[in-house]
């Protein structure tokens, strides 16, 4: 989040923060935003425990009121229904820490590790309604090293995460879908 934050902050850039929104209280971007001048908010989940829908309202409701055009995930860890999904379709990216379409879901640098992948990476893809799916618009690829653990690959892959997603963004808010490919 502050990698992209500090990216629209830049002068040329076709997009501008309007929101850092979390569904934790005591999540850590919220303050690094706060730092760099970006409003906050938090729609807490817990308060609205077997009403899914609701919450997603809350958010959306949020995401409109502080004008966002586009939403950018990171390290939002709730999974959204498909009815939040349509409202934002074609206007939501992710990042996920594997060359999509290998390794959804969890765990992937130990499973690419454990696969003895020679390589490993990120994925920025526009969000549908299948899990770590939709067109991807970026992917950066990262050695996976003799010795590496889990660890030390999500470290190098982060890096590469830091310098692609605001590539992306930076493109996707001109209108440009062609993908970008970074090693």
């Amino acid at each position: 989040m502050v990698a992209l934050v500090r990216s629209m902050l830049e002068g040329d850039h076709a997009a501008r923060p309007v929101l850092v929104l979390s569904n934790r209280p005591d999540a850590g971007g919220l303050a690094r935003a706060a730092e760099l001048g970006v409003p906050t908010a938090v729609v807490d989940h817990r308060p609205f425990h077997g009403n899914r829908a609701a919450f997603e309202d809350a958010v959306h409701d949020r995401l409109i009121a502080a004008g966002a055009e586009i939403l950018c995930l990171a390290g939002f860890m709730r999974i959204l229904t498909p009815g939040f999904i349509d409202r934002w379709s074609g206007r939501m990216l992710n990042t996920h820490p594997s060359l999509l379409p290998l390794y959804k879901g969890l765990h992937t640098h130990a499973r690419a590790i454990a696969a003895g992948d020679a390589e490993a990476g990120c994925t920025v893809h526009e969000v549908t309604a299948e899990l770590d799916d939709g067109p991807i618009r970026g992917q950066a690829r990262v050695p996976v090293l003799p010795g590496d653990t889990e660890q030390t690959l999500a470290a190098r892959v982060l890096e590469a995460e830091h310098r692609l997603y605001p590539a992306v963004l930076r493109r996707f808010a001109k209108g440009d879908l062609a993908p970008i490919l970074m090693t």
